[in-house]
């Protein structure tokens, strides 16, 4: 069966993409990283398909990136992701590895939650999120000619932070749909039962263990915050602007009693005043 090309379709954001604080000339990359990375996730996790079909629709996306980024056309059926990437990669250099680290990330997302299988350890977990999240500020550095290991060091904790603050959001949305990225190290240190996850029970171990995952997430959020004094103008206030949405969140998490295995927080303009005054202060 033909494909029509498939646009990036929208979904609720915890933090701004490309937005107005965004340096105008970044926007179309940023916007073409975002199509790349948000597509790929719709792979790896929209609709009903099978694992097997999502493992084969996510090895076609990789085939039609090379082709991309080597100066051949992709196939059509997500031409208009790969076009306005095909453009940002040859104008800007982007390094494609990253770029693959990402589908990496979705493919193993795929198998974990066809096998039913989570996590052992933060470490395990932080692996994950190497390439799950970490490519994302990579790329943006790369974009900010921003250099230097301190500031991929303190990109990746924000990156490892922001999707360490997802799952422990997402509890309530994950677990139903076969993700667990509570490692089993944490649950057996807390004494939760896995039954008991499965069944989004919030008993006072599971109660715990969130409340201790939030804690490891607001101290990578925090190691990566000097990273904001190293991003230049506009670009540098939109990550404050981040970093204190992620903290923001894990506020909300905490006002729930850390119960989001019962309720998925979120935040809005309601939370914006309060993000703008961390954010001036940091």
């Amino acid at each position: 069966m033909p494909h029509s090309p498939a646009p990036a379709p929208t979904h609720y954001e915890n933090f701004p993409v490309a937005s107005w604080l965004c340096p105008p000339a970044l926007r179309p990359p940023i916007a073409a990283l975002y199509a790349f990375a948000r597509t790929a996730d719709d792979l790896a996790d929209e609709g009903a398909a099978s694992a097997d079909t999502r493992l084969a629709d996510l090895a076609a996306y990789r085939a039609d990136l090379l082709a991309a980024a080597a100066g051949r056309p992709p196939s059509p059926r997500w031409s208009a992701v790969f076009q306005p990437l095909a453009l940002a990669i040859a104008r800007w250099k982007l390094p494609v590895p990253l770029l693959e680290d990402l589908l990496d990330a979705f493919e193993q997302d795929v198998r974990k939650t066809h096998e039913g299988s989570g996590y052992a350890t933060r470490a395990d977990l932080l692996d994950y999120c190497r390439r799950s999240a970490n490519p994302v500020g990579r790329l943006l550095l790369h974009l900010y000619d921003v250099t230097g290991s301190a500031a991929l060091a303190e990109s990746d904790a924000i990156c490892s932070a922001l999707q360490l603050i997802n799952f422990w959001q997402d509890l309530s949305v994950d677990i139903p749909r076969g993700r667990l990225y509570l490692p089993e190290a944490d649950r057996r240190a807390h004494g939760v039962a896995d039954e008991d996850l499965l069944a989004l029970r919030q008993t006072p171990g599971a109660t715990a263990l969130v409340a201790d995952c939030c804690d490891w997430a607001r101290a990578s959020m925090r190691a990566g915050a000097p990273l904001v004094h190293r991003i230049p103008g506009r670009a540098g206030w939109e990550l404050r602007l981040v970093v204190q949405g992620g903290l923001r969140i894990l506020d909300r998490i905490a006002a729930l009693g850390h119960a989001t295995l019962r309720q998925r927080p979120t935040v809005g303009k309601r939370d914006l005043p309060a993000m703008l005054w961390r954010a001036a202060w940091m």
